[in-house]
């Protein structure tokens, strides 16, 4: 697509002068917001020129490089609003515009009419939250709105959803709750489609204020809603995730994998690791292995540590059929029970993959470190390693737990070995944490499946020892291929996690406040770890690390040194997993021709794009995966309603709360009519719903819920509140600022969904 603002036409370079001017004119001292007119008449426009300024005008605006004020002038976006907060744009079940902030944030704010700069359903945009106080009957309240700032990519026009007759028409019900109306369809016999079938959906005509239906045409029949694997199918169409290789591709991989020798990869000039005792540690159903360590430690307590990352650019050619399709993907999307890889699996899980026993090449990290864990000395080779043992995560654990030698010399000899990468992990754990680092403990879903590949059950991931262990190993590798990147000045794809708002950081640290626990200093990163320690493992601990995650800004790719405020890291890259993501590869290569040619492969522009681009791959990734997760997770809770099941309060709303399983990962609201006759006060700062007659609801607070409705189309779980935990009591005195407005539920007669008084606020 041609650049919005220069394109390629002849008049590129005249707008691009254009551009520079005006935003020269409006980088000077003293300058005032101005309309489209005053900035033509100060620059020295004609006619023409004026309509060429609105153009540019709009194009900067779209990304957020500009803003328009209430009076209409333009300015410089301030820095947060040119960076934007990503979103996606959708409309609510009433038409109303909104956006839906992205993971781990996940709030929703109303967008105020003219401020969504065209979006339409499912663009993904760039948002600037506004508050402001507004006046009601009982004084004034604080509302949040969002305005698009940016376009970061257009929406899709091809949904999912279940075809249904409507008085005789055909109409598909598309899933989630992007658009509040179903879809007009032509004739269902060119594809077969019958009602119940799950089918992909273009979008011809988008549902408009005069046809809130719009149309569409079906273009694939998935199958029947419920039948096993259509949800797959139905996640991998709606995300438009790649499949299929190209059949180039497919053929240069197997070119590659027959060529392939053990006895060449040690005739290559590479350092040779066979003889050491190296391990992987990995998941038990793991197919490809990107990582293998290895630890020793001498008499002075000085450490060793190996880190081995396959060498898949040795392996595949750049800018070549297979290159250029990984770039495409970006990253391996891994959803439950089916792996879409980012290399063909005839190089990912094989050639490439660090199997026992087998000679495979690699990109190796040795770091010397002191016996506080201060690196000495760092250097980075290609080698070859044959992996002496392949262990799951629990096999690990299980040896590193055993508290008396094993019978078995080997296997003593692994523990020892295990023992030694336990105890110099805790070295760094120790110090990344001395230099600020916060280690959020957040849950992660895992299903549970049957002999016929069906949920059976759900459950929450347990945090062994074992999997710190590797990923301390992984963090100081990837930390040292940043610093020796940056330090010679050699452009590179960095992992940035930007510094959070300090506003939403004094949030948390009055949100803390009101759980019991004292935060003077939420920008003192030493001050909130310390409370993340202090908290591991508690039940208000939950909340604490959840609450701190809402208030941090999402890591991404970045061609700019921006640091890693989470890792406390100043410089950071990823460079440990080349199977499975393309930036891994990237800095491979990056690093190898520095070594080997004293010359950087990317000029700053390419990795701009490129950053960009694998950034939104991997949001695709995880969003791809979570509506899987969800999906199959309400599926089985379809048949359970009325089970009851133990929660933790994870989001509070002026419509009501919204509750987390405490062993099994579901999370659903309980709507505020639910909650019993009441005046309840929202405290958007304090995550608390306050009745007037004593009850409490506040993130954290655990919660009986039981199961009330399953929305499978809408993707929705309706909870009912069966039962408090140990917070049922009066609202204590003295806890914080009055909360910000209220709103009353009643249960009217004949039972129904309650009402509230007093307007929502902007979530």
């Amino acid at each position: 697509m041609d650049d919005p603002v220069t394109g390629p036409d002849s008049t590129g370079d005249d707008r691009s002068a254009l551009e520079a001017r005006l935003l020269e004119t409006m980088s000077a001292m003293g300058y005032k917001p101005a309309r489209p007119r005053i900035l033509a008449r100060n620059l020295g426009l004609d006619d023409q020129g004026y309509r060429e300024l609105r153009q540019v005008l709009r194009a900067l605006e779209q990304a957020g490089r500009v803003t328009q004020g209430p009076n209409k002038g333009y300015e410089l976006a301030a820095p947060a609003t040119r960076a934007g907060i990503p979103a996606v744009f959708a409309k609510d079940e009433r038409g109303r515009e909104i956006v839906r902030l992205a993971s781990p944030d996940n709030r929703v704010f109303r967008v105020k009419s003219g401020e969504s700069m065209g979006a339409k359903p499912g663009d993904e945009v760039l948002v600037r939250l506004v508050r402001a106080r507004v006046p009601t009957d009982r004084g004034a309240r604080t509302i949040e709105t969002a305005k698009v700032v940016g376009m970061a990519r257009r929406q899709q026009t091809k949904f999912v959803g279940t075809v249904y007759l409507r008085d005789g028409e055909p109409r598909v019900r598309l899933d989630g709750a992007m658009f509040s109306h179903s879809v007009r369809v032509g004739d269902l016999g060119a594809k077969g489609a019958k009602p119940g079938d799950m089918v992909v959906v273009e979008i011809i005509n988008l549902p408009m204020p005069g046809d809130p239906h719009g149309s569409g045409v079906i273009l694939e029949v998935l199958g029947q809603r419920g039948e096993l694997g259509v949800d797959l199918l139905a996640v991998i169409r709606s995300h438009e995730l790649p499949v299929d290789f190209p059949p180039s591709a497919e053929e240069e991989a197997h070119r590659i994998a027959q060529s392939f020798s053990d006895q060449a990869a040690l005739l290559l000039g590479r350092e040779d690791f066979t003889a050491d005792a190296t391990i992987t540690i990995d998941p038990v159903d793991a197919k490809d292995f990107d990582d293998a360590v290895w630890v020793s430690r001498d008499a002075r307590g000085h450490w060793l540590l190996k880190v081995h990352i396959a060498d898949v650019g040795a392996l595949i050619p750049a800018g070549g059929p297979l290159d250029r399709e990984a770039r495409n993907r970006a990253t391996s999307v891994y959803l439950p029970g089916k792996v879409i890889p980012m290399i063909p699996e005839s190089i990912s899980n094989a050639v490439a993959s660090l199997q026992e026993g087998q000679v495979r090449l690699v990109q190796s990290v040795l770091l010397d470190m002191d016996p506080e864990g201060r690196v000495t000395r760092r250097r980075f080779v290609s080698g070859a390693i044959k992996v002496a043992k392949r262990l799951a995560y629990e096999q690990a654990q299980e040896l590193i737990d055993r508290e008396a030698p094993c019978p078995d010399a080997a296997e003593e000899a692994l523990r020892q070995h295990l023992l030694r990468m336990r105890d110099l992990s805790a070295v760094l754990n120790r110090r990344r944490h001395r230099r600020g680092c916060l280690e959020l403990q957040m849950p992660e879903a895992r299903l549970d499946f049957d002999e016929e590949n069906r949920v059976s059950g759900a459950h929450w991931r347990q945090h062994l020892v074992a999997h710190s262990v590797i990923e301390e190993f992984m963090l100081a590798a990837n930390e040292a291929v940043a610093e020796e990147l940056e330090t010679n000045r050699v452009p590179f794809l960095h992992r940035s996690h930007p510094d959070p708002d300090p506003y939403k950081l004094r949030g948390f640290g009055r949100f803390v406040g009101r759980v019991g626990y004292t935060l003077d200093h939420p920008e003192d990163r030493f001050e909130v770890g310390r409370l993340l320690e202090r908290t591991k493992g508690k039940p208000e601990g939950r909340a604490i690390h959840f609450a701190l995650l809402r208030s941090m800004k999402k890591a991404v790719y970045s061609a700019e040194a921006g640091g890693h405020y989470a890792l406390a890291a100043r410089y950071y890259c990823h460079f440990t997993s080349p199977i499975r993501r393309y930036p891994d590869l990237v800095v491979h290569r990056q690093l190898t021709r520095w070594h080997k040619e004293g010359r950087a492969g990317f000029d700053q522009r390419e990795l701009e794009s490129l950053a960009d681009h694998c950034s939104h791959c991997e949001r695709r990734a995880e969003a791809a995966e979570r509506e899987l997760v969800k999906r199959r997770i309400l599926a089985y809770l379809a048949d359970r309603q009325g089970e009851e099941y133990d929660a933790v309060i994870t989001g509070v709303a002026d419509y009501g709360i919204f509750a987390q399983g405490v062993t099994m990962p579901f999370e659903g609201r309980v709507h505020i009519s639910a909650l019993g006759e009441d005046w309840f006060s929202l405290d958007e700062d304090g995550h608390e719903l306050t009745g007037r007659r004593g009850k409490r609801f506040r993130l954290g607070d655990a919660v009986r819920v039981s199961i009330l409705r399953v929305d499978q189309e809408r993707l929705h779980l309706d909870l009912k509140l069966v039962g408090r935990g140990d917070r049922d009591e009066p609202p204590e005195p003295n806890r914080g600022p009055k909360p910000k407005y209220p709103i009353k539920t009643r249960r009217p007669k004949g039972g129904g969904k309650g009402k509230k008084g007093g307007r929502p606020g902007g979530r």
